[in-house]
């Protein structure tokens, strides 16, 4: 791990499923309701899970494989596209059912989107769920107002770890990659904070901890409300 300079970190990118809401039971239930579409047999929810993080439809392949027992690139892209379908219609219509943010979100992400002179600090989301009930999320549980941007896996033309999501957002931003923090709770958003030569802080009470350390942040924390202490500079009396 690499100390952060934290007083230069200006734009804070957060993950969204694992990082800032849990959102497991809502996404276990659409992709067993999508199996039982297909007449598959459900999956148990900590196996879907651990498929969470790069993107829908990989979530849905991946879990189509382990019920057949093949590679995730030996589904067929017919029977995928049926399943994701009624994945993604499935969960439009539940994905407020029992998600929640979680514990010390809302309160860290009120302190933190001010800097220390006062001004608005700019903060994103970068994840690879799809746009459209990404936003309708943040929007429901009352974090929509903390982000001038909210961006998905459909956003740009390549899903993370890929950095041109997370440039892109710096160059709206006007920051530097050393001036940009991104947060998430798995291998994909440490991989994506370096390909885009930017810090990464890991959450260690998201979806992804089994492999969180393979590619070790900058950061570690065991809840979100430990943001606040890792990243707001202690003052000096």
């Amino acid at each position: 791990m690499r100390p952060v300079p934290v007083e230069q970190i200006k734009l804070l990118v957060f993950d969204l499923d694992g990082t800032l809401i849990d959102s497991a039971r809502d996404l276990c239930n659409s992709v067993n309701a999508a199996l039982e579409h297909m007449g598959r047999p459900a999956l148990e929810d900590g196996i879907i899970a651990s498929f969470v993080g790069n993107g829908a439809p990989m979530l849905v392949r991946r879990s189509l494989a382990v019920e057949n027992g093949v590679a995730p690139d030996e589904i067929h892209d017919e029977e995928l596209a049926t399943a994701y379908t009624f994945f993604l219609d499935h969960y439009r219509a539940h994905k407020l059912d029992f998600t929640r943010a979680y514990d010390g979100v809302l309160e860290s992400l009120a302190a933190l989107h001010l800097l220390a002179d006062g001004t608005r600090r700019p903060m994103a989301v970068l994840t690879n769920k799809p746009v459209r009930p990404a936003r309708a999320i943040c929007e429901g549980l009352g974090m929509g107002e903390f982000f001038f941007r909210i961006c998905g896996g459909d956003s740009f033309p390549l899903k993370k770890p890929d950095p041109m999501g997370l440039r892109s957002l710096m160059g709206e931003a006007n920051v530097r990659p050393e001036q940009t923090l991104m947060i998430g709770d798995s291998k994909v958003d440490v991989q994506t904070a370096r390909n885009a030569g930017a810090w990464s802080l890991g959450c260690q009470f998201g979806f992804g901890p089994q492999n969180l350390l393979e590619e070790a942040p900058d950061l570690v924390v065991d809840s979100a409300f430990d943001w606040t202490a890792a990243l707001i500079p202690a003052k000096i009396d």
